[in-house]
């Protein structure tokens, strides 16, 4: 028996603001014996998700419906090289407090951009470097910094403007949701998860066909997580072979799901 009733893949997008529409903004379904569809907005298929809807109905979802598991393509954390530098303390929480503190980019006229320039928020106060990379990112290899904006295969963007939104599932949710691995390697039962996804890691196990590069990524995610799901192999994944130090590192930087 699977252990979720639902996978969900997401590909986001850091674009403008939180309710501006994004075609680059894609969601997938996977459940039951049926291949991943795509979930819209509305039946209006020219109509695109925005960044506020989708944490609202990823809300609902996840309040009033079976467990799922989610993944989603942006950074949950920052390298600890972050946290010292801030003088933060190494838990998740207060990261995210702080953090949208300074970066209110879930904020309906808030850009990443406008933070970036001093338009809004405080960002300066609470700036990376493109050099710094989380452990995940090194064991993907080609996984770019969560720092390195304006790049091809950047999720330096995706990732500010992601950040509040996981606070406010957090919030919306309180333990139906398990973020991990901040919440805890293991998933408790009936609860659903929500864990950040590498989609490069399974591009080439589905066939392209006229889907766009974010359609065809956010199928893949729910397709990986669901057929992970199905085989009892995703258990292994949640809890991947990491030493001490290195766990005690990723328990504050976050880790990809998906990397052994």
């Amino acid at each position: 028996m699977p252990r979720f009733a639902r996978a969900i893949g997401i590909d986001y997008s850091g674009a403008r603001t939180p309710t501006d529409g994004l075609p680059g903004l894609r969601v997938y379904l996977a459940e039951g014996e049926s291949p991943p569809v795509e979930v819209r907005p509305s039946p209006d298929r020219r109509r695109h998700w925005t960044r506020r809807a989708l944490a609202e109905w990823l809300a609902a979802q996840l309040r009033d419906g079976p467990p799922a598991v989610i993944g989603m393509d942006h950074g949950f954390s920052f390298p600890l090289r972050y946290f010292a530098q801030h003088g933060l303390p190494l838990r998740w929480s207060d990261f995210l407090d702080d953090f949208c503190h300074h970066w209110p980019t879930d904020q309906d006229d808030v850009s990443v951009d406008m933070v970036r320039r001093g338009q809004r928020g405080a960002g300066r106060a609470r700036m990376g470097d493109a050099r710094w990379r989380r452990l995940c990112d090194l064991r993907a290899g080609a996984a770019k910094s969560v720092f390195h904006f304006d790049v091809t295969g950047s999720v330096a963007k995706s990732t500010h403007a992601g950040l509040p939104w996981l606070r406010f599932l957090r919030r919306q949710l309180g333990e139906r949701l398990h973020v991990w691995p901040f919440d805890g390697w293991d998933v408790p039962e009936g609860r659903s998860l929500i864990a950040e996804v590498y989609p490069r890691l399974w591009r080439g196990r589905l066939p392209r066909t006229t889907q766009s590069p974010d359609q065809h990524d956010a199928r893949v995610v729910a397709d990986w997580l669901w057929e992970a799901n199905c085989q009892g192999t995703l258990a292994d994944y949640l809890n991947p072979a990491l030493a001490p130090d290195e766990r005690a590192i990723a328990e504050v930087e976050g880790w990809i799901l998906g990397l052994r």
